[in-house]
């Protein structure tokens, strides 16, 4: 890059985790990039992440919040002004050359409002669930190309799509306490944003497979979403028939803990449909 490259703000929520949180701001580090400031927004009850903080060869801000992964992103995004905002998890690891790389693509792209890709664990290993081929993202095809921790937004896209919707996330409260940034995207995606999934985009992250637990969770979320932003019954009725697929094709193939997943996924997204439109109802 000729010139002086983008400036990038890393909003990070964090509770409960110090190795994981200084083994991501080592990774920062490791970058080399020279315009980059981590945003940590603290949600413990104690002081445990000051040594973590301490001593950094990076611009860090240290930020106070609630618990809520919304709500602590939302902290942090009032003290962002860079050119590109990004929202990495505290257990994330950036790989050499990434921000770079993304600076890189946003500079060649001037109409390049956002970037996604998706996340593997250490082995290189990701979800089955992920799309193989990028994609400029739409209203309908984002389901499977975002992840919070590989989202890159132009600042200008942040200062317009505004604030998290903080009955989503990490300790909400609510059954769908997942799709925080599944909701942010569409809602840039809506606003005009053009945001591309690049499947080349890796951040690590390790990845659960088969818990039923967050299969609930997550087709929690993706019911909600659907409800919440009005989504055509043809749509509807796509998302529902998917883990049905899912748990047809895992019985045949005798995946019995899969099968489990996707049931529990099916019943999430049925929960998080109907129980978007009650709480409509009782607003």
């Amino acid at each position: 890059m000729s010139g002086q490259p983008p400036s990038f703000d890393l909003v990070v929520a964090t509770v409960g985790r110090r190795e994981e949180l200084g083994r991501f701001l080592d990774s920062v580090a490791a970058q080399g990039y020279p315009r980059v400031r981590v945003v940590v927004v603290d949600q413990n009850e104690d002081d445990r992440v000051a040594a973590v903080l301490a001593d950094r060869a990076i611009a860090l801000v240290r930020r106070r919040s609630p618990r809520g992964l919304a709500r602590a992103r939302n902290v942090g995004l009032r003290e962002v002004d860079a050119d590109l905002v990004a929202f990495p998890d505290d257990d994330c690891v950036y790989p050499p050359g990434l921000l770079r790389k993304v600076a890189e693509r946003f500079v060649r792209a001037p109409d390049l409002d956002g970037l996604t890709g998706r996340a593997a664990d250490a082995a290189g290993a990701s979800s089955a669930s992920w799309e193989s081929d990028a994609a400029v993202l739409t209203d309908d095809n984002h389901w499977n190309r975002a992840n919070s921790a590989a989202v890159f937004l132009r600042g200008a896209v942040v200062a317009r799509v505004g604030q998290f919707d903080e009955r989503l996330g990490l300790g909400s409260q609510e059954p769908w306490a997942s799709g925080e940034e599944t909701d942010y995207l569409i809602r840039a995606v809506r606003a005009g944003a053009r945001i591309e999934y690049d499947p080349g985009l890796v951040v690590q992250h390790d990845v659960v497979e088969d818990d039923p637990r967050i299969g609930l969770r997550d087709g929690a979320s993706v019911g909600y979403l659907l409800r919440k932003h009005g989504y055509p019954t043809r749509v509807v009725a796509r998302m529902l028939v998917r883990p049905l697929g899912g748990i047809v094709l895992s019985l045949a193939r005798r995946d019995t803990a899969r099968a489990r997943y996707y049931a529990a996924s099916l019943r999430g997204r049925i929960r998080g449909y109907v129980g978007a439109s009650r709480s409509k109802s009782s607003a």
